[in-house]
């Protein structure tokens, strides 16, 4: 879908998106080979010839950091099938606060293997897990996870394309928590773990630091996997649904054609101070 996706431009929203892949125009290098023809409404030919090139030479190269501003929070989801093989999904547990030393576990996901970070463990290691890692996914992660693991380690930041799956999942009506959308999805947890809350997370913390408890750890942990790995099933979930609800044009909450009124230097063609990761989409 990212090679497709056209909307994330300046000047081109939905509807000329729309008319793109009508006339044939279905990836950005068939675009760029006949834009000059192209009915790209009232966008710049030069901005969109500039980003097409950028966002090519971006996928090649691996500067995800492009991608991420380019698409945003609202548009990540059109990566994720193109970046899936170097993406993790996230989920942090805290002890309640709501500082930096408040963070108590990082579970991430690949896919395939799960690992949870614990404070005064190995949570330190965490900037060198997320070393090749080009998309992340979570849930509601711009407003509470990655802005808490900011505040943990500081100076560190977020380069990755940021797939948030509350903000995304709501576009498609799905509203509510995690665990809610996990049933309103028909998703089980097991019976070690069901019915547990955050709050649950923060009582287990404390059982295990304060009094020692490890197997008041080792639930919070198998409450943090099964928090992580279900990112992945929500994430199939949303993609395919807003693939094909765009593709037919189905999608009614689409924000109007951005209208760019003076040049758009893309990133490689201007000066930029280090920017901090989108917090709301």
């Amino acid at each position: 879908m990212l090679r497709r996706s056209f909307a994330q431009i300046p000047g081109i929203g939905a509807a000329t998106e729309q008319r793109l892949w009508q006339d044939g125009f279905d990836s950005w290098e068939k675009l760029l080979a006949g834009l000059d023809t192209a009915p790209i409404g009232s966008a710049d030919r030069e901005i969109v010839r500039i980003h097409l090139e950028e966002s090519l030479s971006a996928l090649q190269g691996g500067d995800v950091d492009f991608l991420r501003k380019s698409l945003g929070l609202r548009e990540a989801w059109r990566a994720w099938e193109e970046l899936r093989g170097s993406c993790l999904y996230l989920d942090i547990e805290t002890d309640g606060g709501q500082h930096g030393s408040s963070v108590t576990i990082v579970g991430l996901y690949d896919g395939a293997d799960f690992v949870a970070l614990v404070k005064e463990r190995d949570l330190d290691e965490l900037p060198e897990r997320l070393a090749g890692c080009r998309m992340l996914v979570t849930f509601f992660g711009s407003g509470f996870d990655l802005p808490m693991l900011e505040k943990r380690f500081r100076g560190f930041s977020f380069p990755q394309v940021h797939l948030d799956l509350c903000p995304t999942l709501r576009r498609l009506g799905l509203k509510g928590g995690l665990k809610s959308i996990e049933r309103q999805l028909g998703i089980a947890r097991g019976e070690e773990t069901d019915g547990l809350s955050g709050w649950d997370a923060v009582k287990l913390w404390n059982a295990y630091y304060h009094l020692g408890d490890e197997a008041a750890l080792e639930r919070l942990i198998a409450y943090n996997r099964e928090d992580v790995v279900n990112l992945e099933r929500l994430a199939e979930y949303a993609v395919e649904r807003l693939r094909v609800d765009t593709m037919l044009g189905r999608l009614v909450d689409e924000p109007p054609e951005r209208k760019s009124s003076r040049p758009w230097p893309p990133p490689s063609r201007r000066s930029r101070p280090a920017g901090q990761p989108e917090v709301s989409g």
